[in-house]
């Protein structure tokens, strides 16, 4: 679900003291755009490029499930469909994914 070599890549890159910081606006990015999907659900364009965003912000996070998950909804949706996009399952995993992500951080990236 968590990638944690790349959390610790994006740690390494952006530094230790502003990590936290770069999480922070990443989730809150992530969470905006999460709110935005029900909405897009008629525009499968708008759907592909908010899926796009999610996906590439999730690689970035280390959220690797959620990435897969937003990967073949941005398949789905170039192709002109979001039947086969599942919204309640992206919110939920990304839940998931948070809450691991906040729970184990700081064992996981203790220096």
């Amino acid at each position: 679900m968590i990638d944690w070599t790349r959390i610790a890549e994006l740690r390494d890159e952006i530094g230790a003291e502003n990590f936290h910081e770069v999480v922070d606006l990443f989730l809150k990015e992530v969470e905006t755009t999460l709110a935005d999907l029900p909405g897009a659900m008629a525009q499968p364009a708008e759907m592909e490029e908010k899926l796009h965003f999610l996906k590439g912000s999730a690689l970035n996070l280390g959220f690797s499930a959620l990435a897969d998950c937003c990967q073949s909804g941005e398949i789905a949706a170039r192709s002109g469909s979001t039947a086969p996009i599942d919204v309640d399952a992206i919110l939920s995993l990304y839940a998931r994914s948070r809450g691991t992500f906040l729970s184990e951080q700081p064992e996981r990236l203790a220096a």
